[in-house]
């Protein structure tokens, strides 16, 4: 029988499950949403029960049920998780607290251990295999910001550097590499989905890192952008760089690789969704009487709308960074012509702005240049906002075959592990397709360019004076 490989992405706002061959083709696909992470208070964002585990199981189910082939060809299982988030164990093994999201503002900070219960501080990617393997074994790839990780050897670092972090060694889970086994699927979890009872769970990486390998990206002069929850741009680079200034250095979903990581938008693609729901009933009405999704309409609509959005300008500050925590979502240039879809090209036209001087920044302190963009993630669905980004960028863009790169990416390194490619490198040649590919209109190229330099790279100078003053009364408004 050939054999099929199985990667599993659990995001920030669903779970996503994807099975492949060993040529990279996508047999079937299947999801799960996951709810609302909860903010009981300023600060605190964290995933409500268990929800992470809860809908991985619900995906991994869906995915089964859409397929129709022989599940004894599943040969493997990848697992790709949420980074920069925070996971507490209890001595049984199950959750002590519910998991610290990565928005949550304890993640930009050492651990502090407030609670006795606690006996494992542990990553998303620690958790959940634990919960598929019974195995207490964490990926080196995804070890992020507050983590004791050498990053020349891939290992824990000395026990005062682990301390400096807020832990003890014995806190944390053993690491292993991208393409190695957490261990055997656990029998319960192998008899329910019904695979194979010998089927073995295999470590990738960070989730962008693991985006990076699905979508292929090896040459220097190709970056990546993902447009998910958390919207960044990424180089792969055989070297580390330290001490960089406008971007940041993570480990690649490869041993010894390296990923060089834009600035992002914090609730990227999240903005899109809110702005669908807060649209109204009728962007509803016009899906199921077209029958087409409520993203399908927004879009099309939006494409009737030149260039520039008719002078309305948006700030994609709804989620504020740590070190600028006064600033605030805005919208600006607001007179009669506007309607709800100016807003939302708005709001699709300030992500490739703000995207586009991350990277220019990145680019401009290595110095380098690009030659393709590759879009990957939710966003990459979208035609207008793919396109958008070509015209600014006056680069080829393309999008990829897979509904997910990072499920790719977790079955690339589940057939690494196997055996059943030579290595990442051959992978990367055999099972990454392209869908899209995309030009530049070189007159909207020289329109966004003109905006960008002149407008939009000059509203935060005005904006940050204004919010940062505004930022102590938002929460004294009388009761």
């Amino acid at each position: 029988m050939s054999q099929l490989l199985m990667g599993i992405d659990s995001g920030s706002q669903s779970t996503k499950v994807g099975i492949f061959d060993l040529q990279g083709n996508e047999i079937c696909y299947g999801s799960a949403p996951l709810k609302s992470t909860e903010t009981p208070e300023p600060g605190v964002v964290y995933h409500p029960d268990d929800d992470l585990w809860d809908s991985l199981v619900r995906a991994v189910d869906n995915c089964l049920e859409n397929f129709t082939g022989n599940k004894e060809q599943i040969a493997g299982i990848g697992l790709c998780t949420i980074r920069c988030c925070r996971v507490l164990i209890d001595e049984a093994g199950q959750l002590a607290e519910p998991v610290i999201s990565w928005m949550d503002m304890r993640m930009a900070q050492p651990y502090i251990h407030q609670n006795d219960n606690v006996k494992y501080v542990t990553t998303t990617s620690g958790y959940l295999a634990l919960r598929l393997t019974g195995e207490y074994k964490d990926s080196c790839s995804n070890q992020e910001v507050h983590w004791p990780m050498n990053w020349q050897t891939l290992e824990w670092g000395t026990d005062e550097e682990i301390a400096r972090q807020g832990l003890t060694r014995s806190q944390l889970f053993t690491l292993i590499k991208p393409g190695e086994s957490y261990g055997v699927l656990l029998p319960f979890l192998a008899q329910r989905f019904g695979l194979n009872s010998d089927i073995q769970v295999f470590a990738t990486g960070n989730d962008k890192a693991v985006e990076v390998l699905g979508a292929g990206i090896a040459s220097a002069g190709d970056i990546m952008v993902s447009l998910g929850t958390f919207i960044s741009a990424m180089l792969y680079r055989h070297d580390y760089y330290s001490d960089a200034e406008s971007f940041f250095p993570t480990l690649a979903c490869e041993p010894y690789k390296y990923v060089y990581e834009s600035t992002g938008i914090r609730r990227g693609m999240w903005t899109v969704s809110w702005f669908k729901n807060l649209a109204g009933e009728d962007i509803s009405k016009l899906a199921e009487l077209e029958n087409i999704s409520e993203e399908d309409v927004l879009n099309r609509i939006a494409q009737s709308i030149k260039p520039g959005s008719d002078g309305l300008i948006t700030v994609l500050d709804w989620l504020s960074p740590p070190s600028h925590q006064f600033r605030k979502g805005i919208m600006i240039g607001f007179d009669q012509r506007h309607t709800k879809y100016h807003i939302y090209r708005s709001i699709l036209e300030a992500i490739a702005y703000t995207i586009k001087n991350n990277i220019d920044k990145m680019l401009t302190e290595i110095e380098a240049s690009v030659d393709r963009i590759c879009v990957i993630g939710g966003g990459a669905k979208s035609d207008i906002l793919v396109q958008i980004i070509c015209d600014l960028f006056g680069k080829k863009t393309v999008t990829l075959a897979a509904s997910s790169s990072a499920c790719l990416g977790s079955a690339i390194c589940a057939a690494v592990g196997l055996g059943l490619v030579t290595d990442f490198a051959q992978a990367k040649t055999t099972m990454i397709h392209i869908d899209k590919e995309y030009n530049p209109d070189p007159q909207h190229h020289a329109y966004y360019n003109m905006i960008n330099e002149n407008v939009y790279k000059k509203v935060r100078g005005y904006t940050d004076p204004l919010l940062s003053e505004i930022y102590p009364f938002l929460n004294k408004s009388p009761k």
